[in-house]
């Protein structure tokens, strides 16, 4: 009788990449990977280090511009109303969060965790003289850089490099065809995980349970390319202080995303989720992220993008369908985590690279603007709206937009030193405010092993 799958596999990897014979087209990290994946997928007697005991963060990019207005929206201001005579949210429909402010109606699965104290939502979040173009923004928010400044590495690639030296390349993940911007590092650190679709299966066929495992926890749908595509993650050729370009660097290492794919299928395969989750691609990869997690793998920051969210024409379906996507799948996300135990240690941000125009333009939509909301989740999130609320009076407008009260490398300075416990000034290159982001319970402290 053959012996599992899995096992011939092993022996595939341990006679060939992990046995020096192909040695030379692989780096020299690949058999670290391998070893991590390789204990939590068998079991093995010897563990390595599995990440289980730090902190993670989750960023969820909302490409294409969010509007922050139609997500949080201010139900009581007479100027809202006439600059959206026909997008505007009637004041009866939204979920009301304060006297002032409540949430789009499609949004009910954030009411629901802002309820429950998960949810904080930071109000007017941007940066001095703002960008209106998506690559541009994108990448200032990437690399966490001044509007007159550009910057080679990411702001998540210095967090690798000052804080996890020598760790695992799974240390970052993103769930995407390429790594983002923010990944960018001097010491090329971070993994891109794709659609099932695009990696290569080794099994015997369709009866391969592994395979089929696998898919049937992350099915190809036909929103999978929309949830990615148009202005969905901005990347471009991201130059490593050494020269050479991500891409460049993911092509070379092919091979062990191809063979470290295996892998991570079985560790995932080993840890069903525990949520219904709606359909789309930001459920299948919030659901793969989950059992990534629970699966332990040493990973501190997830990637995920969900695009769709410029909205010039026909905004009110257009980006209420999104929201709606992006609320339900989030706290699906987080109801399946809480049944893995492993809820306490994730943390949840949003992201887009700008907010729309305070007036809507003439095609029932809104054009490129400023400073928006970020919604930040977690069971240690101090559950209310953190910064003031934006004047929407025309005098306190800049070029028709809203004036940003909070800069978003301030939120990036509390992340990192309150949550993933590093300091931000070599990050970020200065010291911005912090923000009371967290209540005052118990989060993963500084006594938490360095990874």
């Amino acid at each position: 009788m053959p012996e599992p799958l899995l096992t011939t596999r092993r022996a595939f990897l341990r006679s060939t990449l992990l046995g020096g014979a192909l040695s030379w087209t692989v780096p020299s990290f690949v058999a670290q990977t391998f070893a991590a994946l390789h204990a939590e997928a068998d079991g093995a007697l010897t563990q390595v280090t599995t990440g289980k005991d730090g902190p993670i963060l989750v960023l969820i990019q909302l490409a294409g511009g969010n509007d922050g207005l139609n997500a949080v929206v201010p139900y009581t201001n007479d100027y809202y109303y006439k600059a959206r005579p026909t997008i505007g949210i009637p004041a009866n429909q939204v979920l009301k969060l304060s006297d002032t402010l409540g949430l789009n109606p499609s949004m009910a699965g954030f009411k629901s965790l802002f309820d429950a104290g998960n949810l904080s939502i930071v109000n007017g979040v941007g940066y001095p003289n703002p960008n209106r173009s998506h690559f541009r923004a994108t990448e200032i928010w990437q690399t966490a850089s001044d509007e007159d400044k550009y910057l080679t590495d990411g702001w998540l690639g210095r967090y690798f490099d000052n804080a996890c030296s020598g760790c695992d390349p799974t240390v970052g993940i993103n769930i995407g065809p390429r790594l983002p911007q923010a990944f960018s590092s001097h010491t090329p650190t971070g993994v891109s995980l794709e659609n099932p679709d695009g990696y290569r299966f080794m099994g015997a066929g369709v009866n391969d349970a592994e395979e089929m495992a696998y898919r049937s926890m992350y099915p190809t749908t036909s929103e999978d390319a929309a949830a990615g595509s148009s202005i969905s993650m901005v990347s471009g050729t991201i130059t490593l202080h050494n020269g050479q370009s991500a891409l460049d660097f993911l092509e070379r290492t092919s091979m062990d995303a191809q063979v470290s794919s295996d892998k991570i299928r079985a560790i995932a395969g080993k840890f069903p989720n525990h949520a219904v989750y709606p359909g789309g691609g930001l459920a299948n990869n919030l659901k793969l992220v989950a059992r990534l997690i629970a699966g332990g793998l040493p990973t501190r920051v997830f990637y995920v993008s969900q695009g769709g969210y410029d909205t010039h024409t026909s905004q009110r379906g257009a980006q209420d369908g999104r929201l709606k996507e992006l609320c339900d799948t989030v706290k699906a996300f987080t109801d399946d985590l809480t049944s893995m135990g492993e809820f306490d240690r994730v943390k949840i941000m949003t992201f887009s690279e700008f907010g729309r125009r305070v007036t809507e333009n003439g095609s029932r939509g809104t054009d490129h603007g400023a400073a928006a909301p970020m919604f930040i989740v977690g069971s240690h999130a101090k559950t209310g709206l953190v910064g003031a609320e934006p004047s929407l009076a025309p005098a306190d407008l800049t070029d028709g937009d809203i004036k940003f009260g909070t800069d978003f490398r301030s939120v990036y300075a509390t992340i990192l030193q309150q949550w993933l416990k590093t300091p931000s000034v070599p990050i970020l290159g200065r010291q911005f405010d912090l923000l009371p982001l967290f209540a005052n319970t118990a989060q993963p402290s500084a006594g938490v092993p360095a990874i």
